[in-house]
């Protein structure tokens, strides 16, 4: 069955979103040339129906993995099992891999939600906008279950990657993960990756969380004329996903390091009870480069 695309726009830029694939979106261009701002996604990665193949997607009620097979809630045990072929844990929550309705569209803006049952009752929002290439991203969950349980949020934006690609965030430590891809140990910032100042990613594989972050961020594309300036509300955590030879990687903002549900005092992770919400959001302003 075809996928139903939304498609939004400014004076700047186009924005096409499939809220049939978890609420994802699947291109962002400059106007002016098609030039992808958030990695392309071409008709054959559309057509697998899976939002790991697009440009970005939302994670709630958890980013990245849990170990333990689930976590412990006030009230007992909530069980997680894997929610895809090529993870051995779950992963990034369970609204990416639901139909998402749309509530709401205009010209230069969208609002989708979501009625999930999995793996507790949950509502979601999801508002998109578009102002003067600014991309903004309004993500939202309210626990609709009767017993309280942990929730964190995220996105997971895959940007274009090139030889020339440069990042600049500040971070105050960063998570060291295990072969299960589980938070083992926090140190301070290696200067490996030290991204104070506009930096080159690292060709070796980078997939942790950077802590102490103050929700800003630039990413400079040079060799395509522009810079996306980022700023996050409601987290301070982004997760760097560099693969070893791809075109692209992921800054993610999210409000939890991995596995956070069995790290010490859940960090980033908030307890709701029913009706409650927690809420982040995470803007992409694009700027063109002086010639």
């Amino acid at each position: 069955m075809p996928t139903t695309l939304l498609t939004l726009s400014d004076n700047v830029t186009q924005l096409t979103l499939a809220p049939e694939l978890g609420a994802s979106l699947v291109n962002w261009v400059r106007l002016s040339d098609g030039q992808p701002l958030l990695r392309h996604s071409d008709e054959l990665a559309l057509a697998t129906s899976n939002p790991r193949r697009l440009a970005c997607y939302p994670l709630l009620p958890w980013s990245n993995r849990i170990g333990g097979s689930g976590f412990t809630t006030p009230t007992g045990w909530q069980a997680l099992s894997a929610n895809t072929e090529h993870e051995a844990l779950p992963i990034h929550g369970s609204a990416w891999q639901q139909p998402w309705q749309v509530v709401d569209v205009t010209s230069d803006s969208a609002t989708l939600e979501l009625q999930s049952q999995s793996p507790f009752p949950y509502r979601a929002n999801f508002h998109i906008q578009l102002t003067d290439g600014c991309l903004r991203l309004t993500l939202q969950a309210t626990h609709l279950g009767k017993q309280p349980t942990w929730y964190g949020l995220g996105l997971h934006p895959y940007l274009p990657r090139t030889a020339h690609t440069r990042v600049q965030a500040q971070a105050g430590g960063v998570w060291l993960c295990g072969e299960d891809k589980l938070s083992s140990q926090w140190v301070e910032l290696p200067q490996a990756w030290n991204f104070t100042e506009p930096t080159m990613l690292p060709q070796q594989l980078v997939d942790n969380a950077f802590t102490h972050w103050p929700g800003k961020a630039l990413i400079i594309q040079a060799d395509a004329g522009y810079q996306l300036v980022c700023e996050a509300e409601g987290c301070d955590v982004f997760l760097l996903f560099c693969p070893e030879a791809q075109n692209f990687f992921c800054f993610e903002p999210v409000t939890h390091p991995v596995n956070a549900h069995h790290l010490p005092g859940q960090p980033g992770l908030k307890l709701l009870a029913a009706k409650e919400s927690c809420q982040m959001s995470f803007s992409l302003h694009y700027q063109a480069l002086g010639r």
